[in-house]
């Protein structure tokens, strides 16, 4: 494994903590800035919305910058953002910190699925991609449970600080490891855009909205659920997290092995079981022993789509990856933001905190029709492209 893919699995690391540790904390967040838990699950939707606004907006900007420099600007924004975070006074400002965090988000994984897929043969493309990724699985693992941990225990404004510390070190392993790769020459902003003319290109955007937004619809209540409808203790909300962390690496790994050998089929297997994982999370989120069983499967099945879809727009874009690649990531969190907004509508609406499940289940059902319907265009366009290029022929021959 190329050095560069650990540096950037650091990174991940630190933007994955930062993310999915706020799961966990809502409820003490929430009570010390006197709002309600959906009022509160706008930092979850908020950090997404950035991440959608930071992705091609930093990328773009990032045009005539080198990736690894690039990389490196965006870990000092990521750690601006956590340290913002960490000391603001007042909801809004808290808001604000985590908008400033997920700026780099997409940006970073954008860029970072192109440099990991550049360091290793065109076969071991998503292996590469998912190695990277798996600093944010670990985060789940690692990251967020101990974050938690310490956000209940000590104050969760110590965690933020914390993650401002990781981002610092992912700064300097980035600077360190990942070796000076140059924008290729030629590569320009129009270049990079006419890879959204392709419909299997926004086809397989709008599934990675829809299918991870699945995961986020139930994942983003996962406190107020386990401990007001699964009887879990406040504590036990650090271990649950674990075992969404540990769902998210298997299926990250499972993901990427086997995007290599057959995508699409992965896809289906991956969506259509989230969605019933997820239907069925509405019932068995009353008993213990089966909540806990939900919460690995949704880790694992959700994060099982990640390399495939990401793999599937690379493949798509051809030779304008980047912004494509940063807009996918940013399509992840466009997709958190819905799914977060959706969950907390249902919740307010009265129909309790297991109601998030049912509308990721529907996400996520609606994804693997996306599915289905992408790879139906493009078995349907080979044919006609082979048609149209052959009908000349038996004339020529005849004559």
């Amino acid at each position: 494994m190329p050095l560069a893919l650990l540096a950037l699995a650091v990174g991940a690391f630190g933007i994955g903590t930062t993310e999915f540790v706020i799961m966990g904390l809502l409820p003490d967040i929430a009570a010390e800035y006197g709002v309600t838990i959906p009022t509160a699950g706008l930092l979850v939707t908020g950090y997404a919305l950035g991440v959608v606004i930071g992705a091609p907006l930093l990328t773009v900007l990032g045009n005539k910058v080198s990736r690894k420099r690039m990389l490196m600007l965006l870990m000092g924004l990521f750690v601006l953002g956590n340290l913002l975070s960490a000391v603001a006074p007042n909801f809004g400002l808290m808001l604000t910190g985590r908008i400033v965090a997920s700026l780099a988000h997409g940006s970073f994984f954008g860029i970072g699925s192109v440099v990991a897929a550049e360091l290793v043969a065109p076969d071991k493309k998503a292996g590469a991609i998912a190695t990277m990724f798996t600093g944010l699985t670990v985060a789940n693992i690692v990251g967020v449970p101990l974050g938690t941990f310490i956000g209940q225990t000590v104050g969760w404004r110590i965690t933020f600080a914390i993650v401002s510390a990781l981002g610092v070190v992912g700064l300097l392993g980035i600077a360190k490891l990942v070796p000076a790769m140059p924008r290729p020459e030629g590569a320009r902003l129009r270049g990079e855009l006419s890879a959204f003319r392709n419909p299997q290109v926004l086809l397989a955007m709008a599934m990675t909205v829809l299918g991870f937004g699945g995961v986020f619809a139930a994942i983003t209540y996962i406190a107020p659920m386990m401990t007001e409808v699964a009887g879990y203790s406040e504590g036990a909300v650090t271990w649950l997290l674990v075992l969404f962390g540990v769902g998210m690496f298997l299926g990250n790994l499972l993901g990427g092995r086997f995007a290599d050998r057959a995508l699409m089929p992965m896809l289906y297997a991956a969506l259509g079981g989230l969605a019933i994982v997820l239907a069925l999370f509405t019932v068995v989120a009353h008993h213990k022993i089966l909540a806990a069983i939900a919460i690995l499967l949704v880790g694992a099945l959700g994060f099982a789509t990640v390399p495939p879809l990401q793999k599937r727009v690379l493949d798509q874009a051809h030779g304008a990856p980047t912004l494509a690649s940063a807009v996918n990531i940013g399509a992840f969190n466009l997709g958190n933001a819905l799914a977060a907004w959706l969950g907390g509508l249902v919740i307010a609406a009265g129909l309790g905190y297991t109601a998030p499940n049912w509308v990721g289940a529907v996400l996520a059902a609606a994804a693997l029709g996306l599915a289905l319907w992408s790879a139906a265009l493009e078995r349907r366009t080979p044919a006609v492209e082979a048609s149209t290029a052959g009908a000349p022929v038996p004339a020529a021959v005849h004559h």
